[in-house]
């Protein structure tokens, strides 16, 4: 059977090109430029038989599969992207990507991960790597051999309760960090300023209830903070001098009942909608009026300004902090 070149073959049993094989319960999608293998909601317990030698990408997801080794996954050695979504590994062997001397993105989440082995991230180019929704307690920064390349790591719904600092001494290249729930509680001073190249940071749903005030001095490229769902209280008035990139922050459901005079000032290049202050308990009495008369000023920047509410005086309890009149804050 002669196919157009840019046609793709759906192949469903295995074939006598090794090139061309596919595993049974797989799907492969075949084109002259790359390989495509899916092995998708099949009662796979282990790695499959026959990939074809020449896959590029590789998913195997929802499935049973507890165990994957260096000798199967060299197998493909042309290997760019795999993706191993809602299995059972539970450990990773320190050799396992030896032999895939093209990988640049592995996707690991929904797995039962813990420690993982020295170097383990070592082998190949590695640009992006998810690690959701495992049970990591501990990150070191052993996994990498001297400075690597990660411009993306995903380290959310984990159990972290310190952030890898040794570990970002190595990320210079990082764009793209999601620390989402975890049960971090402090962020050192200085631990951050490694990350130079940082433009998306995600500190959401963890147990902040402070910063330092040069928490992110050094992350001069940063685009997008969210810092919603913690426990924070107070802000300090310079937490974001030298933030000139800065387009949207989250501070929604926190603790915050008072803006520090000065703080919002420094978020010039904030677009609209660009700042959520939603779900905080904002008590509105004289020490409100900073935040007052930079929401009259800015109407426009503020994400649902109008759900920005007072949580006590009971006199103003829910109503809108930009509705209220200075008679009313006693101003």
């Amino acid at each position: 059977m002669t196919l157009p070149m840019k046609t793709l073959l759906l192949l469903l049993v295995c074939c006598c090109n090794p090139a061309s094989c596919c595993p049974v319960l797989c799907k492969c999608y075949i084109s002259p430029r790359n390989t495509q293998v899916v092995c998708n909601n099949v009662p796979l317990t282990h790695f499959p038989e026959d990939i074809p030698s020449n896959t590029s990408s590789l998913t195997i997801q929802y499935t049973n599969l507890s165990a994957i080794s260096e000798q199967q996954l060299s197998a493909t050695p042309l290997l760019q992207e795999l993706h191993l979504f809602n299995n059972n590994l539970s450990s990773l062997p320190a050799d396992l990507f030896r032999g895939v001397p093209r990988l640049f993105s592995v996707a690991l989440s929904d797995n039962q991960l813990d420690l993982l082995p020295a170097n383990v991230f070592g082998h190949a180019p590695l640009r992006n790597l998810i690690l959701k929704n495992n049970l990591i307690s501990r990150v070191d920064a052993d996994w990498f051999t001297g400075h690597s390349n990660i411009t993306w790591l995903d380290l959310s719904g984990n159990r972290l309760t310190t952030l890898p600092t040794a570990l970002f001494q190595k990320l210079h290249h990082l764009e793209n960090l999601d620390l989402s729930h975890n049960h971090l509680e402090k962020i050192v001073a200085g631990a951050l300023d490694p990350l130079i190249s940082l433009e998306r940071l995600t500190l959401e749903g963890n147990k902040l209830s402070t910063l330092d005030p040069s928490t992110f001095s050094r992350n001069l490229k940063l685009t997008h903070l969210f810092l919603l769902e913690n426990r924070l209280e107070t802000l300090p008035p310079t937490l974001f001098h030298g933030l000139p990139n800065l387009l949207h922050l989250s501070l929604d459901d926190n603790r915050l009942r008072h803006i520090t005079p000065g703080l919002l000032d420094q978020l010039q290049s904030i677009e609209d909608d660009g700042l959520d202050l939603t779900v905080n308990p904002w008590v509105c009495d004289k020490k409100v009026e900073y935040l007052w008369r930079w929401l009259q000023k800015n109407p426009k920047k503020a994400f649902l300004a109008d759900d920005i509410k007072c949580s006590s005086p009971d006199s103003l309890k829910e109503r809108s902090v930009m509705s209220l009149t200075g008679s009313e804050l006693g101003l």
